[in-house]
């Protein structure tokens, strides 16, 4: 399925109409098989969206949430994703520790991968070799075509039968944990949140270039992507 294009005034706009889109597809799914699962990124914009759940009226029972990457820092790091959301969302709404699956990022990188596969595994109750259908993933992308923590030339690009794993990022001399592009290709929905001048070159090589998110792992896409955008990318 092509991906869809919304395009707002600012990434206030943005957040706010990706907050909305995202608890009407929690609440759907809720609906229809009697519990969601969302994966969220981290990032600036993700703050102004996670703020703006924060102050909604929303039901947030039979919902797990968990993390889509995530640096290996400890969870009260200032590089945390997990510190932002909880500061942002978690602190402010009625959800039960058990429902959100964090990384466990102070722990070596491999073991912190390990425990969180095995993690996702028990929540979704996976056969082995099955990988789980989120129903919404929330993704970002970075200035370079990045999106979760899968980088351009990364060789996990070319797994896609493994559920998350470690990955190292030269340019930021730094470890990470992320889910890998089969998970990001079974999603239900994607919702990509982009905003910035300087990501619009790399958001025009989604659709521009040949299809190889080896080289463009913004590409990916899952059953449902839409791209969330603010008029700076576009203009850009």
């Amino acid at each position: 399925m092509d991906p869809s294009i919304l395009i707002f005034d600012s990434p206030q706009k943005v957040a706010e109409a990706s907050c909305d889109q995202i608890l009407r597809l929690l609440d759907q799914a809720r609906g229809e098989r009697g519990s969601a699962t969302l994966a969220v990124s981290g990032g600036s914009t993700p703050r102004i969206m996670f703020e703006a759940m924060a102050k909604r009226p929303f039901d947030w029972s039979n919902v797990q949430v968990f993390q889509v990457d995530e640096r290996c820092v400890p969870p009260d790091s200032d590089q945390s994703n997990f510190r932002m959301i909880r500061e942002s969302l978690l602190n402010s709404i009625p959800i039960g520790e058990n429902q959100f699956h964090r990384v466990v990022s102070e722990l070596a990188p491999e073991e912190a991968a390990r425990l969180y596969v095995e993690d996702i595994r028990r929540t979704f109750d996976l056969s082995p070799g099955e990988l789980p259908v989120f129903d919404v993933i929330h993704r970002g992308m970075g200035p370079d075509g990045h999106t979760a923590s899968l980088f351009p030339g990364e060789p996990l690009l070319a797994d896609r039968t493994g559920i998350a794993a470690a990955v190292y990022v030269e340019k930021f001399k730094q470890h990470r944990i992320t889910l890998l592009r089969g998970v990001l290709e079974c999603a239900r929905h994607t919702l990509c949140l982009v905003a910035g001048k300087e990501k619009a070159e790399a958001f025009s090589r989604i659709f521009l270039e040949p299809y190889d998110p080896v080289r463009v792992p913004s590409q990916i896409g899952s059953q449902d992507t839409v791209w969330y955008i603010d008029r700076a990318v576009d203009d850009g």
